[in-house]
Order: C-alpha cells, then sequence, then structure tokens
C-alpha cells in the first residue's frame, strides 16, 4: 500500500513537472508574476483587447433593420426605427422660433451672401451662412450644406464657402477636400439657396483655452501656425467634450444631429426657399450628418452622402482610430447599422457617393453597404430612388463627384428644368 502511494505521489509530481508549475510561491509582500500570454501582432486599433471586444460585438442581423422579417411595412419600421434613434440621441430642448438675425449681408454678384445667427434651442444661437440666388422666379429649392472634419477644428461652415479671399489654410483645406471647389459656392451659382452651419466643436463654436486667450478669437488675425496650434488644443478636447456632454445625459452627435434638424426649421421660414424642395448634402463628417438628417426628416427630399458610408463591423479591427468621437452614438448599433439609417431615407431620393482608394473605411464595409442601402430600397419598391458610385480617389469630394451630386439635385428637385 506505501508502495502504491509514493507510485502514485512520483506520477503525479511528474505530471506536474511537464505540465509546467500551476503557479509560483511569492514571498510575503511580493506582487505575484502575471499569468503567461503569447504576445502576437494584431493589426488592430485595439491591440490586445481587440478580440474581447470583437466577441462583445453582436453577431447576426440588426434587430431594427427594415430587412429583418419583423417588419414587411416601410411606414411601420420607420416609425420604430426613427423613435428609438431620436431616443439614443438622448437630446431634445424645446423647440424654439430661430428668431433670427442677420449680422452681415453681402453682395457676390450673381448671389448675396448673409451672415446669420438663429437658435436651435432655449440656450444655443448658431452661426450660419446663407447664399441667396439673385436672380429667381418664386421660391427656389433650396441644399443644408454640412461641413466636414478633416481634422480642421477652427473653420466649419467656411470649408464650403469661396469668400473670393480666403483664409490660407483655408485655401489649402479646399484643394485637398473639395477639389478647390467648395460645394455652397458652386451650388448657389446653379440657383440654389443653400445654408451652412457650424457644428458644436467647430468654427465660431470651438473650443478656446484659456492658455491660449492671449491669441484672441478673430480667426482672420491667426497665421497657419496660430491654427495649427489651435487645432491640436481642439483635437485634444474631443474626448473632453464627450464627457462634458455626458454629465448632462447628452452625446456629441445627438447635439450636432440636432442642430442640423433645426437648421431646417429655420431654412423653411425663409420666402426664398420652396420648402418641397429641400437636399443636404456633404462629405466625410458632412456625408454623416447627411445621413441622419434625410433619415430623420422627411422634409429632406434628396441627400448626397459622400466619402461616408460602411458596414461598422468590418471597421472594428483597424478603423477605429481613424474617426472623431463624434462619429459614435452610444447604442445605435444594438440595432441599426449606418446603411440601416441611411435606409431610413427611402422612398425619398438618396446618392451616396464611395471613393474607392478611402483610407478611412475598408472596401469590404464599404461595398456591403451600398450593396445594403440598395436592397432596402428594393424591398421598399423605390429602387429607382437610390444610388450608390464608387470613384476610383481617395478620401475627398472630387470635382467628378460634384458634379453627380449637383446633376443628382437638379433631378430630384427641379424637376422639369
Amino acid at each position: 500500500m506505501s508502495c502504491e502511494l509514493d507510485r502514485r505521489a512520483f506520477l503525479a509530481a511528474a505530471s506536474c513537472l511537464a505540465a509546467g508549475p500551476r503557479f509560483s510561491p511569492s514571498r510575503p509582500g511580493d506582487m505575484p508574476a502575471d499569468a503567461p500570454r503569447a504576445l502576437e501582432e494584431t493589426g488592430a486599433d485595439l491591440a490586445t483587447l481587440f478580440a474581447d471586444v470583437e466577441h462583445l460585438t453582436s453577431e447576426g442581423e440588426y434587430p431594427l433593420s427594415f430587412l429583418s422579417d419583423r417588419f414587411q411595412e416601410l411606414a411601420a419600421h420607420q416609425a420604430v426605427a426613427r423613435s428609438r434613434v431620436f431616443d439614443l440621441l438622448a437630446y431634445s430642448p424645446k423647440k424654439v422660433a430661430p428668431r433670427a438675425e442677420v449680422i452681415d449681408r453681402a453682395d457676390r454678384g450673381d448671389h448675396v451672401r448673409e451672415k446669420v445667427l438663429f437658435s436651435t434651442s432655449p440656450q444655443l444661437r448658431v452661426p450660419a451662412y446663407v447664399l441667396v440666388p439673385k436672380r429667381a422666379n418664386g421660391p427656389m429649392p433650396a441644399i443644408v450644406d454640412l461641413h466636414s472634419h478633416g481634422g480642421m477644428f477652427l473653420f466649419g461652415k467656411e470649408k464650403v464657402i469661396d469668400f473670393g479671399t480666403n483664409h490660407p489654410t483655408m485655401t489649402e483645406y479646399h484643394r485637398r477636400n473639395y477639389d478647390g471647389r467648395p460645394t455652397a459656392t458652386e451650388l448657389v451659382k446653379r440657383g440654389y439657396v443653400v445654408i451652412t452651419i457650424d457644428a458644436l466643436m467647430f468654427g465660431e463654436r470651438r473650443v478656446m483655452s484659456d492658455a491660449d486667450r492671449g491669441l484672441g478669437w478673430d480667426r482672420s488675425k491667426y497665421g497657419p501656425e496660430e491654427v495649427a496650434k489651435l487645432n491640436q488644443v481642439c483635437r485634444s478636447k474631443e474626448a473632453t467634450i464627450v464627457k462634458g456632454l455626458a454629465f448632462g445625459g447628452m452625446n456629441w452627435p445627438g447635439v450636432v444631429f440636432w442642430d442640423d434638424i433645426r437648421t431646417v426649421d429655420y431654412l423653411v421660414t425663409r420666402p426664398e426657399v420652396d420648402r418641397e424642395r429641400i437636399g443636404c448634402l456633404g462629405i466625410s463628417m458632412g456625408g454623416y450628418r447627411s445621413i441622419f438628417l434625410a433619415a430623420l426628416d422627411p422634409r429632406i427630399k434628396a441627400a448626397v452622402v459622400a466619402g461616408f458610408m460602411s458596414t461598422v463591423r468590418p471597421m472594428l479591427r483597424a478603423h477605429l482610430d481613424t474617426h472623431s468621437f463624434v462619429h459614435y452614438l452610444p447604442g445605435l448599433h444594438h440595432h441599426l447599422d449606418w446603411p440601416d439609417v441611411a435606409g431610413l431615407t427611402a422612398p425619398r431620393a438618396l446618392l451616396v457617393l464611395q471613393c474607392s482608394q478611402d483610407g478611412l473605411f475598408p472596401l469590404t464595409g464599404m461595398t456591403e453597404s451600398v450593396n445594403k442601402i440598395a436592397r432596402i430600397y428594393q424591398k421598399a419598391d423605390c429602387a429607382d430612388q437610390f444610388r450608390g458610385a464608387f470613384h476610383d480617389v481617395p478620401h475627398q469630394f472630387t470635382r467628378a463627384m460634384q458634379d453627380e451630386a449637383f446633376a443628382w439635385f437638379d433631378r430630384q428637385l427641379k424637376p422639369g428644368a
């Protein structure tokens, strides 16, 4: 019996030695060693946490997608899905009259440019430019031109306007992002009333640190070095605005989207505007804003989304850090993917222009997204009201893309023209 016990003990000890020690005894006061882990290159933005987050990400169809078996009628689906998105925006202040104030007016030859302040909530007054064509027979079609991000916080609404003499940093920004042709100025030449506002954290709604007050508020006095310096400060405050709004029970995209919708409220008060012929467009963050404005506001009759569309799951590995905090709406992807949100525009007109060399999105996700939107429009029996097109260019609203967008608006908002 004793020999058998000794033999069992020997075999058990040998087995433990072969498998390696389960723990290393520490002396009192020593920190125990971390459990061993193989460290392999992940290629993921989240690095060693990627696998954990991927496991936590839900799979399968999004439950509020129109393509799910739950929905057959478009109107019933949109009522449920829009309501959920509005809940997620976590921001619905009391609606107030715009109380617009024109603070500057300039004659630009073929159009008049007004600088306007108007209310989007009881607390917020938002600066905007409104461009109005001079020659018109009755109310005109109108476009909400939604500016991009591009890492440029110092300017917002100025990104889509050619002032004739532009700030040097805007001249370069126009070249890189709009192919040297800012969209609002081009649209007004084509007979559209155009409005563009500063989104929260951009332009005249940017953050200015106490340490930088000596530079003053007037951007016309900044050189490129000051712009670069102050941009970096604003960039460092993206997380801060998210935290501050969270303490108020809100989120950043919720405020941005609400202001965009309230911009339409102001636009339809203008006598020059035909409220039945309103469109919206934007590139990059402007495209993101265009997705949600068209989805949530049925007054938008035609929308163009440029350089911003993908299914989100393919973005999880290596396309998180390419995007701003403003592009992440908490809780949305429990219910809807981005193309599902875009599908809320149906049966109204939607054009999605993709850049096939766009490093901000995976090509797989971009392709999946336009295919999914097409299936939504097909199920809604309005397939001809959606178009998705790829341009073989990097992340930019090229002139060719703009021309396609403008022709789309002309077909949808200028019937018989």
